[in-house]
């Protein structure tokens, strides 16, 4: 493969530069670059119990998170048993806002009234120990496969499959597998096991079958914003080669509503319109219909669940703007721009959509932001989100008892509290991000060079093809930031749902050549330079195809002077 010298140095900046580790980067090898998924603990022990349990024609449970992670990871294990055909499971997602994130004792009694013998859990688990105690009690084994930290103690499950943990319980090559590649993983292992012991209805099974389950583990791993790097840039890049010529109808019914063209799908079109539109189901109450329009074979099911699924995410836009509206005015009078840390509540403020509002607010001001709300039961809960530079998962281990549950990521993560320590939850937190040590340094802090400087007529097919090599990116591998020179304003307009975003229009100075430059949920006066028809601007910008117009479109990280 020809390399440019622009890519070249785009990969430079990421620390590639050796012709090898080029190759590596650039031309990503199934066989090579994925792990056994027998390394990872527990594996040999849960692949034996789940074939003894599909043997004996035992009850299995799925019990899912209910966000973009867990649902495609059920949609995994779903399709699984289907293509061994095996019919005797069913498939668990508990309700956001009724039940919330985790593995619940009153969910388990169900299943086990049901004659459920297995559980395997997808993206959650790792912490349940009291639930895990409780499906023992009652002669119900656990499978946990999960991706979250590990705090000590380990549930008294069957077994646990978490990429996590490190020796000498783990030591899997890889710690940053999202949940359904781990569920993916359990999947792929089985079907190697089954074959070997020539288990029924798996040997018609062909070698390779598990890679057609990569579209759905794609979708988990951008949207739960796991690092694009290593095992996952692998499994995200077939996962998106599945998706371009996917045949599921769900799919298909949901690209066809959104008008994305399937055949060239991005990281982006998951990030920014396929992943939020299966969040939006659980966000407003309905899981299942997500998992359903994701799994069905009937393409008119498949019709009828991508029109109800874009209604209940037309309603939820509309509620998470009214919240950001709010949360930022709030910010604004409360809270000073050096402040690491933001804590806001309202008992008005629905907790399932608050983690789409505290991004909106963190993306605006960095640090931590957290928001909390009340449930359909009456309990605070709320979301965070950190731009990096303190892990939320330390934040929480630091706090303190202020919270009564909390788990997550470094990026991430949600809690419950108390009405009485409500009070104190921003002053605590506080704290504890005043004991923790930034994880982003001085010299990253003050690095705002773009990757590269350019002007309008540069920006072709030819460099977005270029800039595409470098694909999917995500957390660990960002876009490039441009910075657009001899650029003038011509146009400067608000759009969508209560004019929450911003649209420049963009003409070289020089060559007349023009280009649309747009941002969601940003007003033009907050960007460093204001923009103003007929000024003079450098706009630092990534590129993309403009799903909306056609041809390619810039996404504005910052307007700053010339």
């Amino acid at each position: 493969m020809e390399i440019s010298a622009f890519v070249r140095s785009l990969l430079a900046r990421r620390g590639i530069e050796s012709d090898e580790h080029i190759a590596l980067f650039l031309d990503p090898d199934y066989e090579r670059d994925t792990h056994d998924p027998f390394l990872l603990a527990g594996m040999k022990r849960a692949v034996s119990r789940l074939l003894s349990a599909i043997t004996q024609g035992e009850r299995i449970a799925v019990y899912a998170d209910f966000d973009c992670d867990g649902i495609p990871g059920a949609v995994v294990l779903s399709d699984f048993f289907r293509k061994i055909g095996y019919k005797n499971f069913e498939v668990y997602l508990p309700h956001r806002d009724r039940e919330g994130y985790g593995f619940h004792k009153e969910a388990i009694a169900q299943l086990a009234s049901n004659n459920v013998s297995l559980i395997i859990t997808v993206d959650v688990g790792t912490t349940a120990i009291d639930a895990v105690q409780f499906a023992n009690e009652r002669g119900v084994d656990v499978i946990v496969t999960d991706h979250h930290e590990v705090n000590g103690v380990l549930p008294d499950a069957l077994a646990v499959i978490n990429p996590k943990l490190g020796p000498p319980a783990g030591g899997y090559p890889f710690r940053d597998l999202c949940g359904a590649a781990v569920a993916w993983k359990l999947v792929q292992a089985t079907l190697t096991e089954g074959k070997k012991r020539n288990a029924s209805n798996f040997s018609v099974i062909p070698d390779g079958w598990e890679k057609w389950l990569l579209d759905m583990v794609a979708i988990a791993t951008i949207a739960d914003m796991v690092p694009l790097v290593d095992e996952n840039r692998v499994l995200s890049h077939f996962g998106l080669k599945v998706l371009r010529k996917s045949p599921r109808p769900g799919i298909i019914a949901l690209c066809n509503r959104l008008r994305l063209r399937r055949d060239e799908l991005t990281e982006d079109d998951i990030a920014f319109s396929i992943a939020p539109r299966v969040n939006a189901a659980s966000r407003m109450d309905e899981p299942d219909t997500a998992f359903n329009l994701l799994s069905t074979e009937n393409p008119e099911e498949a019709e009828t669940l991508a029109v109800h699924l874009e209604e209940m995410n037309t309603r939820r836009k509309g509620i998470v703007a009214v919240v950001v509206r709010q949360a930022r005015k709030s910010v604004r009078e409360r809270f000073g721009d050096s402040e690491r840390v933001v804590v806001l509540g309202n008992p008005g403020w629905k907790p399932a959509i608050l983690g789409l509002a505290a991004n909106s607010i963190m993306a605006e001001r960095g640090g931590v932001v957290c928001l909390w709300g009340r449930d359909a039961n009456g309990n605070l809960k709320g979301s965070c989100r950190s731009d990096g530079s303190i892990s939320i998962a330390e934040l929480f281990a630091n706090a303190g008892d202020v919270f009564d549950e909390a788990g997550g990521h470094a990026n991430s993560g949600g809690f419950s509290v108390s009405h009485e320590n409500v009070h104190t939850l921003s002053e605590e937190l506080t704290r504890a991000a005043s004991s923790l040590r930034s994880t982003v340094s001085d010299t990253d802090k003050n690095d705002s060079t773009p990757d590269a400087l350019i002007s309008l007529p540069e920006l072709s097919s030819a460099f977005f093809a270029d800039v595409s090599l470098l694909a999917p990116f995500g957390i660990g591998n960002p876009k490039p930031v441009l910075s657009v020179c001899d650029t003038v304003v011509t146009d400067v307009r608000r759009f969508g749902r209560d004019s929450a975003h911003v649209e420049l229009r963009l003409e070289c100075r020089r060559s007349g050549a023009r280009m649309r430059a747009f941002d969601f949920f940003r007003a033009p006066e907050e960007f460093t330079l204001t923009p103003v028809v007929g000024t003079e601007a450098r706009v630092l910008a990534t590129i993309g195809r403009d799903s909306y117009r056609g041809g390619l479109a810039l996404r504005i990280v910052d307007v700053v002077s010339v």
